[in-house]
Formats: structure tokens, sequence, C-alpha cells
């Protein structure tokens, strides 16, 4: 049954106070000003004592708020998240069968590289946007390559059971929308990326990678067959005419110039997330932030999650779908093109900015719930998806 629509002449009396629900760059923390940015350690060298005094405090406020085991390494990459994956993918992948799973946009993308620019013979375990693929066919034995939290799907897979304990492959896990939001089963896990601009509300560019001591191994290990730009090199020869993983990288010193402000921006969040109660505390604020839309949509009747099982479903990009059968009714162009019509009622009203869905994706809105999104925006929005939603559908009912 279709929700009524609001009287068109009266607006929601409440407004989003931050109306910042991008999925990346994602909305600075509460209470963010760019005075917190003045200790940033500008107009030096990144490799001055200084320099890398400040890189490494991000890399352990890291490993402190992620829970990273103490045995792994964490490294300040370029190339945003996406660096961090094709560094990973580009310096481990070729000695053992590969997998991978394709649930969303850049999932796939990373089959494309894995098959078309490395050109391994990859098995791609896929399935359409919402869903999850067959997770019982993921193999010990082969090494494994996945996004934990489909940013522009809205679906997330909901724990690390299914990577076996005995795998003898390595799994490269993105998790840019999942850190610092979901649980991470480090002890299924070899490689971890992300980056700052995600549920840190950081700034963009840069990206962070998460090594196990398995991983390691396989650097040192591996010589890839393909050449290897210098950003992705991590391993340095030694004097036995073998490879040892280039330690420094890990330690804040960085590959090539990073930004300091952006270093500056990423300590500060870490600090405000250590200061709320890091790690749980992120958590439960994002799945607060989810709990406002799925007690909204279950009594609206022309929208839906696109990730329709709650087991599955993503408390950072959450994912929403039009319905109603006036618009379902819609040739596909029609369908993209109300969507549109939604996120830009919503942006001209000031009252929530790029909500649209991914360009890839099925067209709906995408809203940003991580921490750094207050609930009680999220309260303020929901009359207003209902405002938009009447309003291009009174013009769609004139056209």
């Amino acid at each position: 049954m279709t929700t009524p629509a609001p009287n068109l002449g009266n607006k929601p009396a409440m407004r989003p106070a931050r109306p910042e629900f991008s999925s990346g760059p994602c909305a600075k923390r509460p209470g963010w000003s760019p005075q917190n940015l003045q200790n940033a350690v500008l107009g030096r060298s990144h490799r001055s004592k200084l320099g890398k005094a400040r890189l490494k405090e991000a890399i352990d406020r890291t490993r402190e708020v992620l829970q990273v085991p103490d045995d792994f390494l964490i490294g300040i990459v370029p190339g945003s998240d996406t660096g961090a994956v094709e560094m990973a993918m580009w310096s481990m992948l070729g000695p053992k069968p590969v997998q991978l799973l394709a649930f969303e946009s850049f999932g796939k993308d990373w089959v494309t590289d894995v098959t078309k620019q490395l050109k391994l013979d990859a098995q791609v375990l896929d399935a359409p946007y919402g869903e999850l693929p067959d997770l019982t066919k993921v193999r010990p034995d082969a090494d494994l390559v996945f996004t934990w939290n489909g940013t522009t799907s809205g679906v997330r897979v909901p724990n690390g059971a299914f990577i076996s304990a005995d795998r003898t492959g390595i799994v490269i896990c993105d998790a840019t929308s999942a850190a610092f939001a979901q649980d991470l089963a480090w002890d299924k896990l070899d490689v971890v990326t992300f980056s700052w601009q995600k549920a840190l509300g950081g700034e963009a560019a840069h990206g962070v990678l998460v090594l196990s001591p398995r991983a390691v191994a396989r650097l040192e290990s591996h010589t890839p067959a393909w050449p290897m730009p210098k950003l992705f090199r991590m391993t340095k020869a030694n004097k036995e005419g073998g490879a040892k993983v280039t330690l420094d990288l890990f330690e804040g010193a960085t590959i090539n110039t990073p930004s300091m402000l952006a270093v500056e921006d990423a300590v500060d969040a870490l600090k405000w997330a250590a200061s709320i109660g890091g790690l749980p505390e992120m958590k439960r604020r994002a799945d607060a932030n989810l709990g406002v839309l799925e007690a909204w949509a279950q009594k609206t009747g022309w929208v839906a999650f696109l990730a329709a099982d709650p087991a599955i479903r993503s408390n950072t990009s959450v994912c929403l779908k039009v319905i109603d059968p006036a618009v379902t009714k819609l040739s596909d162009e029609a369908q993209a093109d109300f969507a549109k019509k939604l996120a830009a009622a919503l942006e001209k009203e000031g009252v929530a900015l790029d909500v649209g869905g991914y360009r890839d994706a099925p067209p709906g809105l995408r809203i940003w719930c991580g921490a750094t999104v207050e609930t009680s925006d999220l309260d303020a929005l929901t009359p207003w998806l209902d405002w938009a939603f009447a309003s291009v559908s009174a013009e769609l009912a004139t056209a």
C-alpha cells in the first residue's frame, strides 16, 4: 500500500542540522572545524622527524581504534582504497588459483583488473545488486579478493565464517566502507584496505593497507610475473638475493609524498573515535542510524532496501529503491530519471546532499549512515524523503 502523500504546500518543519549524507567523501566528524588542523606539519618534509612522527601517530591510532592485531603491519599508501587494493593484487596474486566475489561495482572492478590487466584465470562468484554470491563456493586453497561491504549495493557479508581457518590461500579484503562501522574478522583476513574518506569522514587521496604475517610471507616469497610500478613496490632485495618487506613503509614512511593536512585530519578523526568509545561506539552509532531508516521504510510504501535481507544489509552505505507501482511500471530510463529528480529535490532544499545512487547501481537513493552522521539528522531527513517523493510524483502525474 502506498504511503499517503504529504501536503506539498507544507514542507517538513525540521531540517537536518548537517545535510551531508554522501557515501564518500563522507560527513566530517561532529564538532569538526578547520581549527582542529592548526598543528598540521605544513611546509616541512614528510620525511622529517616531525612528519614521520605524525604519520606514525595515524598508524598507531588506527591500530588502537580498529583493534588491529599487534603482528599486523599498517601502512599509508597513495591512491585511496583503490590504490591499496591494487598494490595488494599486483604484488601478491599469481602463485595460486584466484576467486573473486562480485556483488557491486568495486568488486566488479577488481574482477576486471585481475582478469583483464593481470590476465589471471580467476573464478568469479557474482550476484545481482542487493544479494550476495554463494559463499559456500569459496575455496580454502585459492586466493580470495572481495569487498566486505558493498558501498554501491548496500550489501555486506554478515561475518567471516565463510573463510576457512585452514586456508592456504591469502584473503584480500576491500573494507573501505566497513572499517570503523563493522566487525572485521582479523583472523580470517590477510590484507585489509580502506580510506580515511569513508567512515572516519577524513580527506581523500590516501589509502590504508593492513597486512597479516601471512600476507608478508607471500610478499617475500612471490615475485610477480609482470612489471611492478614504483607505487606498488613493497619489498627490497636482501643480501641473499631474496626479498624483504620494506618495513619503513609501515612505520611512518610512505612511497610518495602524502598530504600532511589530510594526515592531520585523519589523526583528528581517530582521536574523536577514541574519545567516544572507539569501535564499539562507532558501530552502535551506525546501527542506530540504519535503524532510523529501517523503521521509516517499514511504514513507507514507496521505498524498499536494495538489500532485502536484514542480515546482509549495510549499516553505512544504505541503498534504497523506489517500489511504488506508478514508478516501477516506467521504462528503466524513466525510473532512473525519477531517482535523479528525487536526489535533486532534496539537494535543492538543502536537506540531503549527494544521495543519488551510484552510477552503475540500480536507480535509487544512497544515504550514508556511518558514525560521523548524527541520528537526529536522519530523524529529520525521513519526512523530507516522503516530501521529495510526493513532489516528484506530482510532476510525473502532470507530465
